[in-house]
């Protein structure tokens, strides 16, 4: 397995968040962790990345333990986050957004490729290319989060909610460049409300509820699942 998580307990402060939470994502999959508000899915993505310290338990990445390792050298070892809101920054150019993605690669001499390969990725990102990203769209905004989080050419990709607050369109356009980027042999940790989508392109998924994992299997089947098409379908 490309990642494999044993008990993981995390707390804000005194007060704990995640239980328990055991779950493990092979290399090459699209896995989802779909759940209520406030069941602790973006918390697990924070603690993966490193922006949570007070965590026990196992989080292995490629067989090596990433507990207490800092946020920058869980980036160098190719796990990238890209957080819920889209996170860009405002006052900086697109381009500028691009190159601080890809800062981990300056010194390889990379950087322009990588630029390149994001505007082939995402076009309308580069008739902006000067624009400031505070002044893009929100569907724009998403794109260029994921393409910012690609220029650090990661094994292992971790969204967070990217249909957050998008029309339907741009929800589509979304999904299909998730798609295509697993295509590319990209390994996705994918948190999203829209659960019928997120479990259609998934192969395998986790239901979290109250900070713990309480169900899982292939995408489809989990549709299928009476309590989850109540819980979180509607029907």
């Amino acid at each position: 397995m490309l990642l494999t998580v044993e008990r993981l307990n995390v707390h804000y402060g005194d007060v704990q968040v995640l239980f328990d939470v055991s779950f493990e994502v092979a290399e090459g999959e699209l896995v989802s962790m779909v759940g209520a508000n406030s069941a602790g899915k973006s918390t697990l993505l924070r603690c993966l990345s490193g922006l949570l310290k007070k965590a026990t338990g196992s989080i292995k990445f490629d067989g090596q333990e990433l507990i207490g390792t800092p946020a920058y050298d869980i980036v160098k070892h190719g796990i990238i986050h890209i957080p819920e809101g889209r996170r860009v920054f405002p006052l900086m150019s697109v381009e500028e957004n691009l190159q601080i993605g890809g800062y981990s690669k300056r010194k390889d001499g990379e950087m322009a490729d990588l630029v390149v390969r994001a505007y082939d990725m995402f076009p309308r990102l580069k008739g902006c290319r000067h624009q400031m990203a505070g002044s893009l769209s929100g569907g724009e905004q998403q794109m260029l989060a994921i393409a910012r989080g690609l220029m650090g050419k990661p094994r292992l990709l971790t969204v967070d909610e990217p249909s957050l607050g998008l029309s339907p369109i741009l929800v589509d356009d979304t999904f299909k460049i998730l798609e295509r980027i697993k295509s590319t042999g990209v390994t996705i940790l994918l948190v999203e409300q829209n659960v019928v989508r997120a479990l259609k392109m998934s192969d395998r998924a986790y239901v979290i509820e109250n900070g713990r994992i309480v169900m899982q299997g292939q995408g489809a089947e989990l549709l299928q699942d009476d309590h989850l098409r109540k819980a979180y379908i509607g029907m």
